[in-house]
């Protein structure tokens, strides 16, 4: 408490100074954490040169980086105010996560406590381990004062032997900065016991960026200096498609990686760094797992960080952020993310093939893309980033995630640039950037389009754009995919399907818990979420084995009767069987077939290392 006391003092004293010499002052956060083992932290904001009239704070609903609302305010709590001598000031909850002061002086300083028991991308997982600090989920903010410089004392880092990992500026010793509230939004920050593996990197330009790892896991070094050089080979591979790394600010880039059973895995992109969080027991042995997260993330430093909608320019932490753009932001990054381990050597091209499976069958073997065009399912992501609620939705029939979505138009945009423009989508991603990403210019789908024209022709653009960014058409996967040696084919051939129901043992038979797909004879049958299955054949439905006990040795066209029960009564429905709609990719190796030069060729300058 001295030591807080003894800075905070300090800190008004650096306040007064800079109001005599004219400057912006900084709002300052000391943030302490005496009962960490117990997910709280003390968090003090301290704003110099307060402005007149009532003034409102607030907690965030929304974080860079996902679309959806979160409610941020529901864990702070004890909130006071004061002035710089520590009397108090009338302060009032106006809404669940703002906050209101009618009257003050010059300097208020506002405190709450903090709870955080959450580890992933999004929220705050504190314990006496470590703090793993999403700004929006962590620090009240003054509305109206947005161009603010902020800086951040963290304390108590020597009782509990942490370090802080972070893309916020290192003033000295405990304290770090952001230039303005944008910024601070965007820099997660870890405070634990991290190993930092580090090394530099050449950009086109000459100068030297400082790249690294800071990972919060049961490893020793050895370890994460081993991962440090996966990751390198992979960064590598990633400069290449776009010929140059981002100018990153204060000249450094950094994995913050938290790895734990207890966590709830994620990756969140941010301008200079990457917050990836894993359920892992360690890094040792879960080094490929890992390298996925990784390649998606940093492939956002150029496609999201800079190469950014306009539509989330500037981002508003108000509420929910929608962007049409999604499948081009998320989608062609999970494109490349999984794409570039195949180029970096980490997985093989029968490994890739399970990849391309997933991404087609996104399209084709689901029912939401046959009615919804890619800019609509960006559109939901303020529903299903993580959005949280209580009420039944119909997804199985109306959402596609637009990260696959995305991914699948990025495949066929890049095989038909190879196979009909001698181009590649890397060609395509270095315009966009060049263009968009490197002047910091956000963009609209229109504008690309007409890079994509630009580098090709108007008519190819024109009708790619419309047919499958605006409307539903689908690329003849099949066609493409055979330039490289890969065949696309039915994953069941001859066999009887029903479709996939999700359903749990309950009062004697079987409950199915949510919507069941239209694409799919039950579906068709009239069976949905709720209804229970009593018989399927005739036969007692208690386990899920009943279901595809019923199927395994049925046909196509085959007959399944189902016995079930809803609350307009007693029915039995006459499910017909068809084939499935998957799709599984295989290589001509594997299927015993001789690839041609020419496809060996084209397959090799698609997933070949680009790194000079």
């Amino acid at each position: 408490m001295k030591k807080f006391i003894t800075l905070a003092t300090a800190a008004f004293c650096a306040f007064s100074a800079s109001a005599q010499s004219g400057k912006i002052k900084p709002i300052y956060y000391s943030v302490s954490f005496p009962n960490a083992v117990h997910h709280e932290a003390e968090i003090t904001m301290t704003l110099p040169d307060a402005p007149g009239g009532k003034l409102k704070v607030r907690m965030s609903r929304s974080s860079p980086g996902r679309y959806a609302t979160h409610e941020f305010g529901k864990n702070i709590y004890n909130v006071k105010a004061t002035d710089a001598t520590g009397a108090p000031l009338k302060i009032e909850q106006v809404e669940g996560d703002v906050y209101e002061i009618a009257e003050h002086p010059d300097v208020v300083k506002i405190s709450y406590t903090l709870f955080g028991n959450h580890t992933d991308g999004t929220y705050v997982g504190i314990d006496a381990s470590h703090a793993h600090l999403n700004m929006p989920a962590s620090f009240m903010w003054v509305l109206g004062m947005d161009k603010r410089p902020l800086k951040f004392e963290f304390n108590d880092l020597d009782k509990y032997g942490w370090k802080v990992a972070t893309q916020l500026k290192h003033e000295g010793d405990n304290v770090y900065s952001a230039p303005d509230l944008q910024y601070m939004m965007d820099s997660p920050t870890e405070l634990a016991n991290v190993k930092v593996s580090s090394w530099d990197v050449v950009n086109t330009n000459g100068k030297k960026q400082k790249m690294s790892i800071a990972v919060h896991s049961d490893d020793d070094q050895a370890t994460i200096d081993n991962f440090a050089k996966m990751v390198q080979k992979l960064v590598l591979e990633e400069k290449a498609v776009f010929g140059e790394q981002p100018n990153y600010d204060f000249g450094s880039y950094t994995f913050l990686d938290d790895v734990y059973p207890a966590n709830f895995g994620d990756g969140m992109e941010h301008r200079n760094s990457t917050c990836i969080v894993d359920r892992s027991a360690k890094v040792g042995g879960n080094e490929n797992d890992l390298l996925g997260t990784y390649a998606h993330e940093f492939f956002h430093s150029w496609n999201v960080e800079r190469i950014r909608p306009k539509s989330l320019e500037p981002f508003n932490f108000e509420h929910a952020n929608m962007s049409n753009e999604l499948w081009f932001a998320e989608g062609f990054t999970q494109y490349y993310g999984e794409m570039l381990l195949v180029r970096a050597g980490f997985n093989s091209v029968d490994d890739y093939t399970g990849t391309i499976a997933g991404l087609v069958n996104s399209v084709l073997a689901n029912p939401a893309p046959a009615k919804f065009p890619p800019t609509q399912m960006s559109r939901y992501a303020v529903f299903v980033d993580a959005g949280v609620s209580v009420d039944a939705t119909n997804y199985t029939n109306m959402f596609t995630s637009y990260y696959v979505y995305g991914g699948a138009t990025a495949l066929a945009l890049d095989l038909r640039l190879r196979s009909e423009f001698k181009l590649t989508l890397d060609d395509y991603m270095r315009q966009v950037w060049l263009a968009y990403g490197k002047p910091e210019k956000p963009y609209t789908i229109p504008e690309l389009q007409n890079v994509l024209a630009k580098l090709t022709n108007p008519k190819f653009a024109k009708a790619f754009f419309d047919d499958y960014i605006y409307g539903i058409k689908k690329n003849d996967y099949a066609e493409l995919l055979s330039k490289a040696g890969l065949i696309l084919q039915k994953a069941a051939p001859g066999k009887g399907w029903m479709g996939r129901v999700a359903a749990r043992p309950a009062n004697g038979g079987l409950q199915i818990v949510s919507a069941t797909a239209s694409n799919t004879p039950i579906y068709k049958a009239g069976l949905d979420a709720d209804d229970l299955i009593l018989k399927v054949d005739g036969k007692d439905a208690k386990e899920l084995s009943a279901l595809t006990d019923a199927v395994k040795d049925k046909k196509p066209g085959d007959k399944v009767i189902i016995s079930y029960h809803n609350r307009t009564g007693d029915h039995e429905a006459t499910v017909i069987l068809e084939e499935s709609p998957a799709l599984q990719v295989l290589t001509y190796e594997k299927a015993n077939k001789e690839l041609t030069q020419q496809q060996k060729d084209f397959r090799a300058a698609w997933l070949s290392s680009k790194v000079k």
